[in-house]
């Protein structure tokens, strides 16, 4: 007797993604009909929506729940959707990256004059497929919110009508990223060939004992899916829209977009090569060790390079800072392949990507505040901000020590110690020397301007007071506490972390 086609929802795993985009559908149709005036109350809604999808995941924390299942004798209980410790701490790096996003945007929206409902719809559509991609555990489920988070991040990196640098920007960012999802979709369709199913864990088995007459054709597949997710974690040479795009974006979106952006990308990225693709481990782990030292020096060396005269220069070693921490989570994925246990060596790229999204966003909040007074945003104009404003320049100070991995920022130390643990760990010692050397060379640019805080300031434009608003001070705030609870208690992120697998 054959089972029924038909099962249930579990509504309260999908509740996360289902929540912001509910929400996000709400603030849509809300934006027609509220007057003018009261368009900032999009704002809160939209912070409510995301504060009510976080609190969703803590009934989820009893254990693993999955749904959309495959049944019948031959489904073998593959699902396409799980929402497993993996899940939920991806999805706790989201959600909260995404309210700590709309927290900075408050004030931009309102000195930018930004379309209010089109930017809070568009920031949670992107949100909520973000939150949907950890739980996926199909290609097909996979590339569809791959997707969803990166189609509104295109809109919100132009949504600054008449500027040509934005539009400039939304450019580059939609045409690469068209490029990366055309060669998903290609290898994604030649795994599914090879293979006859697109359930990770299924394409797993599957892979193991191919056809010999559609090896080629697996091996294919398997190396364009790898590509298309190396063009979204902006990994080498797949990078170049990075610095452009950030720097034309209104400076809320390009913090979305390094932190969560990036979460998209690596959390793709896992589930491709641990979960589906484990039996070409020989084949993906070289290939991304050689990516993450290429990565990590290309961002470092560019980041070093840029002029603290040079207009958006902040902005610009941000970018380029962000494709220098992309090659550092490279990392521990890479030594995946080659360790025995691989959650190990995946919960050190969790636990950096945790440190990583709370001091990056606090940057990006402080550089928001700056950019207030001094639009052209040059790490000059940060001169002699500890005597304006001494608590933005003491948690800007103390983000960019996390970045470099220097105390106080003891969280941002702990992180690259457990990062590069795993590449020793994995017998990858000349990768831990070349980490060793970009870690260094990101030393100097992070103490440069962390020097440039507490600096007289020379001009009298350098002793203009900041104006500040209170989302923008909540956010700082916000990120400034998150790392200091995070550098006080770190080995008990590395230990939430290392039960994300799987």
């Amino acid at each position: 007797m054959g089972s029924s086609l038909v099962q249930s929802v579990d509504w309260l795993a999908i509740a996360p993604p289902t929540i912001t985009a509910v929400v996000a559908l709400g603030i849509l149709v809300a934006d027609l009909f509220l007057p003018e005036g009261r368009k900032p109350l999009l704002g809160w809604i939209a912070v409510t929506g995301l504060i009510l999808a976080g609190l969703s995941l803590l009934p989820l924390l009893d254990g693993d729940r999955s749904t959309f299942c495959l049944t019948g004798t031959t489904g073998g209980g593959a699902c396409s959707y799980t929402a497993d410790h993996f899940t939920l701490v991806i999805q706790l790096l989201v959600l909260g990256g995404a309210l700590l996003t709309a927290l900075l945007s408050f004030s931009d929206i309102a000195d930018s004059e930004l379309p209010a409902g089109e930017f809070w719809f568009l920031l949670l559509s992107s949100a909520a497929g973000a939150a949907l991609l950890p739980a996926s555990r199909d290609l097909a489920t996979l590339v569809v919110a791959l997707e969803v988070a990166s189609l509104p991040a295109f809109a919100l990196v132009g949504l600054r009508r008449g500027d040509s640098r934005s539009s400039e920007a939304a450019l580059k960012f939609f045409l690469s990223s068209v490029t990366a999802t055309a060669v998903t979709l290609l290898g994604a369709g030649f795994v599914y060939a090879a293979t006859g199913t697109l359930h990770l864990t299924r394409i797993a088995d599957g892979l193991t004992h191919v056809d010999p007459r559609l090896a080629v054709l697996a091996q294919a597949g398997v190396a364009l899916t790898l590509v298309g997710f190396a063009f979204k974690t902006a990994a080498v040479p797949f990078h170049f829209w990075v610095p452009d795009t950030y720097a034309g974006a209104p400076l809320p979106v390009a913090a979305y977009l390094s932190v969560i952006g990036k979460a998209v990308g690596f959390t793709g990225l896992i589930l491709v090569t641990v979960v589906a693709f484990p039996s070409y481990a020989d084949v993906w782990a070289p290939a991304l060790a050689v990516l993450a030292a290429l990565t990590m020096t290309a961002g470092n060396v560019a980041a070093l390079r840029q002029r603290s005269d040079r207009e958006r220069s902040a902005v610009r070693l941000l970018a380029w800072s962000s494709v220098g921490q992309a090659g550092y989570l490279l990392v521990p994925i890479a030594a995946a392949g080659y360790a025995d246990d691989a959650s190990r060596a995946i919960g050190s790229t969790v636990a950096y990507a945790l440190m990583y999204a709370a001091v990056n966003l606090g940057a990006f909040a402080v550089a928001a505040l700056v950019a207030r007074t001094s639009p052209a945003n040059r790490i000059d104009d940060y001169r002699g901000l500890y005597a304006r404003r001494p608590l933005a320049a003491l948690a800007l100070g103390f983000f960019l020590l996390c970045l470099a991995g220097l105390p106080p920022g003891v969280i941002g130390l702990f992180a690259k110690v457990t990062v590069f643990s795993a590449a020793v760990d994995a017998g990858l010692g000349w990768l831990a020397v070349v980490m060793a050397v970009n870690v260094v060379i990101a030393l100097y640019y992070y103490l440069r301007w962390t020097a440039v805080l507490f600096r007289g300031a020379g001009t009298e434009a350098e002793r203009v007071p900041l104006r500040t608003s209170r989302s923008l001070t909540a956010a700082i705030a916000l990120a400034a506490v998150t790392g200091v609870v995070l550098s006080g208690a770190p080995q008990l992120v590395l230990r939430f972390a290392s039960q994300a697998l799987l």
